[in-house]
Order: C-alpha cells, then sequence, then structure tokens
C-alpha cells in the first residue's frame, strides 16, 4: 500500500502493519499514550483530505470515514477495548463500537471520496471518483468559512486562503498568524496616532492589511487543521483589543490635533460591545429551544433563498469586514471625529435592525426555553454581591410576570443613565440611582431568565454600566490632561474583555469564569455603585476621578486577565473556534 502509507505519513503517522486483531491490539497498548492513532483499511481508496479531516481534527476524540478510524490519547483506551471486545481489526466496525463511549466525529465529505471496494470493478471506479476532484482546491474551499461578509466574501477571501497555504507550507502557525494580526493593528493605531495625513493613510491601508491576516488565521487553521486552546482564546479576545486600540489610536491622534473626541471613542465601543451582546444573549437563549414555530424565522427562511437578499442582509448588520473597510477609508480620506460619527450611525442603524428581528422572532416564537438557556444567561448577567443579595432576598416575592426581569432592568437602567446625564455634575443622585439600579438588578435575576424577553437583560446591563463610566467622565468637569474620559475607556475596555471571555467560555461549554471571581470585580451594579460614588467624591479635585477609573481599570484588567489567561491555557479550556459564521 504505498500510496496510502505515504498518505498517512504526509499527515503524520508511523505507518505499520497489523496482521492479526490480537497484533493490533499489542501494537496500540504499545505505543505512546500522547500519541493520536489511526487504524486505516489496507483496501481504502479515497483523497488525503478526506483522510486528514476524520484523523487528525483536534477538536474530537475521534474521527472516522468508511475504512479509518482515528483517536486522540483520551480515547485510546476506548479503541483498544473495542479492538479486543469486537475481535476485529475492520475500522467501520471499530468505529461503531467506539461511538458507544465516546463522541465520534464523521467529517461531511461532500465530493471528496473515502471508500472500501470490495473487489478490482469497485476500485477502479472509486480510483475514477478520485482522480476527478482536485483534492487540494477541495481543501482551499474548505478554509473558507461558508457563512461570511459580503466584504471578506468577495474582497479577502479569494486571496487570503492562498496566504493561508502559503503560511502552511512554510511551517506557520495559526496563533502566530493571529499575533503578527494584532502587531499590525497596533502599529495601524500608532499610525492613527500621529494625528498627520500620511500617518491617517498609512493606519487605514495597515488596518486593512490586518484584517487580511485576521482572516487568514482562521483559513489556515482550517487547512491545516491546527487548532489549539491558546488558538481559540487569541481568536476570541484579538478582534476587540485591535479594534478597541484603534480607537484609542484615532482618539489620540484627533487630540494632537486640538479635537476632543474620547467621548465618541468609548461610545463606539460601547455601541459595538452592547450589540454583541444582544446577538450573544439571544443565540444563547435559543441554542436549543424546541417548538420553534416563530413567522418571523419563517420569513427570513424564505428570504435567505433569494440570493441578493442574503447579501444584503449582511451587509446592513455592518459585520466586521464591512466595519474595518469604513473605519479605513474614512481614516485615510476624512478625519477621526468623521470616522466616529459614521461609525457611530451606522452601528446604530445595524442594532436597530438586528435587535428589532430578535424582538420580532422573541414575540412570535412558541418554544420551551432550558435549564440551560437560563444559565447561561444568568452568567452573562455578570451579577455580583449586591444583586446576588437582593435576588435570594427577592425570589419568593418576584414570580413569573411575562417580560418582568426585563422590565425591571430597564426601568432601573433607565433610571441610572438618566440621572447620570440630569443631575447636577457632581452632585450624589446618580449613586441614589446606581442603588436602585442594584435592586432593580437584582430583582431581575431573582427567578430563573426563562422568558421570551428574559434575553435582553444581560444587554441591557452591559448598556447601562458601559454608558454610565461614559457620562459620568464625560461630566466630572476634568478637560485637557486630567480628562477622565481616557480612563473611561481603558476601565470600560476592562470589564468588556471579562465580558467576552465569559461568553466564550459559554459557547465552549464551559460555564463563566468562577463566581468567585465575578463577586471579587463588584458584578455589574458593584462597578456602578463604585463609579458613581468616586464621582460625587472626585468632582471639583481635577484629575482626581481619571486616577480612580485608571486605577480601578488596571485592577480589574489584572485580575479578569489572570484568571483567564490561567483558564485558556489549562486543560479544562476548551478549543473553541468562530465556524458559525456570524458577523462580528
Amino acid at each position: 500500500m504505498p500510496a496510502l502509507g505515504d498518505g498517512l505519513r504526509t499527515l503524520g503517522f508511523d505507518v505499520v502493519d497489523a496482521d492479526s486483531c490480537d497484533d493490533l491490539a499489542a501494537r496500540l497498548a504499545a505505543l505512546p499514550a500522547h500519541e493520536r492513532v489511526a487504524v486505516v483499511d489496507r483496501r481504502f481508496v479515497g483523497h488525503p483530505h478526506a483522510l486528514r479531516l476524520a484523523l487528525t481534527d483536534p477538536r474530537f476524540p475521534a474521527g472516522a470515514v468508511s475504512g479509518a478510524v482515528g483517536v486522540d490519547a483520551t480515547a485510546r483506551q476506548a479503541l483498544l477495548e473495542a479492538v479486543t471486545d469486537k475481535s476485529t481489526t475492520d475500522p467501520d466496525r471499530l468505529a461503531e463500537a467506539l461511538g458507544r463511549a465516546v463522541q465520534v466525529h464523521r467529517p461531511e465529505l461532500g465530493v471528496l471520496v473515502a471508500a472500501v471496494p470490495d473487489d478490482e470493478a469497485a476500485r477502479a471506479e472509486a480510483e475514477r471518483a478520485v482522480a476527478a476532484v482536485d483534492d487540494e482546491a477541495v481543501r482551499l474551499r474548505s478554509a473558507v468559512k461558508s457563512r461570511d461578509g459580503f466584504f471578506t466574501t468577495f474582497f479577502i477571501s479569494p486571496y487570503s486562503r492562498y496566504i493561508a497555504r502559503w503560511c502552511a507550507r512554510r511551517g506557520l502557525t495559526p496563533n502566530q498568524v493571529t499575533t503578527a494580526s494584532l502587531l499590525v493593528a497596533l502599529a495601524a493605531a500608532a499610525c492613527a496616532a500621529t494625528g498627520t495625513r500620511p500617518g491617517y493613510i498609512a493606519a487605514g491601508v495597515l488596518l486593512i492589511a490586518s484584517f487580511v491576516l485576521d482572516c487568514t488565521d482562521g483559513q489556515l487553521a482550517r487547512y491545516s487543521l491546527r487548532y489549539s486552546k491558546l488558538g481559540a482564546w487569541l481568536d476570541a479576545t484579538f478582534d476587540r483589543a485591535k479594534e478597541y486600540a484603534y480607537y484609542a489610536g484615532l482618539a489620540l491622534g484627533a487630540a494632537r490635533g486640538g479635537d476632543d473626541v474620547w467621548a465618541l471613542a468609548l461610545g463606539a465601543m460601547i455601541l459595538q460591545s452592547v450589540r454583541h451582546v444582544v446577538d450573544f444573549s439571544f443565540n444563547e437563549a435559543n441554542h436549543d429551544a424546541v417548538a420553534n414555530t416563530s413567522p418571523t424565522a419563517a420569513l427570513s427562511d424564505r428570504l435567505d433563498s433569494v440570493g441578493w437578499t442574503v447579501w444584503a442582509r449582511r451587509v446592513v448588520v455592518l459585520p466586521i469586514g464591512e466595519r474595518w473597510a469604513l473605519i479605513a477609508v474614512l481614516t485615510a480620506a476624512t478625519t477621526p471625529r468623521t470616522v466616529f460619527v459614521v461609525l457611530l450611525i451606522g452601528c446604530a442603524l445595524a442594532g436597530c435592525y438586528t435587535t428589532a428581528g430578535r424582538l420580532l422572532r422573541s414575540v412570535t416564537r412558541r418554544a420551551a426555553r432550558t435549564d440551560r438557556a437560563a444559565a447561561a444567561l444568568a452568567e452573562l448577567a455578570d451579577t455580583g454581591p449586591v444583586a446576588e443579595g437582593v435576588a435570594r432576598a427577592g425570589a419568593r416575592a418576584t414570580r413569573r410576570v411575562p417580560a418582568a426581569a426585563p422590565a425591571l432592568a430597564f426601568t432601573g437602567a433607565a433610571a441610572l443613565v438618566a440621572t447620570a446625564c440630569l443631575a447636577p455634575a457632581g452632585s450624589w443622585w446618580p449613586l441614589l440611582a446606581a442603588a436602585v439600579y442594584a435592586l432593580t438588578s437584582g430583582a431581575a435575576v431573582s427567578i430563573p431568565l426563562r422568558g421570551f424577553l428574559d434575553w435582553l437583560v444581560p444587554p441591557i446591563f452591559r448598556a447601562a454600566e458601559y454608558t454610565t463610566v461614559l457620562v459620568l467622565a464625560a461630566r466630572s468637569g476634568d478637560t485637557g490632561v486630567n480628562s477622565a474620559l481616557p480612563a473611561a475607556f481603558g476601565l470600560v475596555a476592562a470589564v468588556a474583555y471579562h465580558h467576552y471571555d465569559t461568553v466564550y467560555r459559554i459557547r465552549g461549554g464551559t460555564g463563566a469564569p468562577p463566581r468567585g471571581l465575578v463577586r471579587a470585580t463588584g458584578g455589574h451594579e458593584g462597578r456602578v455603585l463604585v463609579v458613581a460614588a468616586a464621582a460625587a467624591l472626585a468632582y471639583g479635585h481635577n484629575g482626581s476621578l481619571k486616577l480612580v477609573l485608571a486605577t480601578l481599570a488596571g485592577v480589574l484588567a489584572l485580575m479578569v486577565l489572570t484568571e483567564s489567561i490561567r483558564f485558556w491555557m489549562s486543560s479544562e479550556a476548551p478549543a473553541v473556534h468562530d465556524e458559525t459564521g456570524e458577523p462580528a
């Protein structure tokens, strides 16, 4: 089996023949415990990429196609037991037996061939089928997400997949490409911070280059099937870090020209983060909902059957590709203020469109929400010790009333933001409103979030907390170098990182960060109380609020980053990668 053996060696396997069931069991037992192993029928005929998909994908403990089965170290014992119990070396029978003990991934092959012919005629037919399909072309196509944004699909992926292949052939890893994308984005932010027209032009070009690399890292991971826990963490966090750093660079560049746009920069960050929380929260609430009969969802499916509407709907939500292209062009051609104003308008319209659609689906959907969905929403709420105590005390008093939880959350949030905006600067009224907010927040989460609109609770909390920090910093009375807005930007960025980290842990099925960390960070209501008190105490003391917010940002960043890095580098972390194609 020279061709088959060479193909397996290319995939990283040492190829040996097993003459009997006992021989196979002995060889499996003798292999180093950490190695991934595969059992392949000598008669196998198929594409190398079919074997690669089944035998080398690190996201699954076991994988199989017709004539081949492979397992990682965690499923080795189960494979050995299957060989012994079934007294067979047949990969298909082993995969069937293995499926009773572990998850066996069976990849979608599409036009790829994986077969075990019974005779020479069948073998000749299978070989013709293999020859008719270009294995490498299929591998390149599959490196690109099946569902992505318009700009990415038509302006980036047609060539970034070849960059991914170039990287793979030179031994570069997805993590190295992800890091390169971050460094290029930071260089773009540095260029924007110069406040000069050449700097802005260079920033726009570098931002697009960073996005190309951002697409390339995922395509490289899919092309080479090199997924990792560290890669999951990098992929989950670096996009936000790049975007926030670029906003900060634009704000610094504008300041060099005498224009203070920190409030606009922070507003853009808040709007984008809340949009994401709306998406995450809605998806988690309906992740495993049953009996979906929403006419809105049915209409959406019908629209998806009309080609042009698919792309129009993907553009209007302003996903990362379109958003970064817009930012890059406006940076090169206009001013930072124009960039942020247009970005705020575009993101607001996109947010209204997507949120309205989700509200319509929720109102018309007849589905049972599960305990898992309620638990995910509770974790996304980021409830601290104050609201937690209120929730325990009010659990008996608060009963299930339709939309009670989002109504309570919205009432407290609206009162908090309105008071921060309208109360005399430096007064204690925002602190009183923050106390009321803590009470309503606790009441909102005092019972499981299973209502049809309860997915709105986490984004309401995020909008209230982030916006309150923005308003109190903007009204602090401090200006120039003592302005509290840059420190507020850093504080919201640190808190937003904590919330994104929570989302990706939940997506990976491992749950939210440790409850002790959430309590230590104060929860959303605790941080609002601290910021409101600091704003009142620091008013009239130029630069004091800036110092408080910067200190709070540093402490929170240290706490959440330390725990986040510990988790994502640990054995419990999932190798989560965004394969949904949902715009970010």
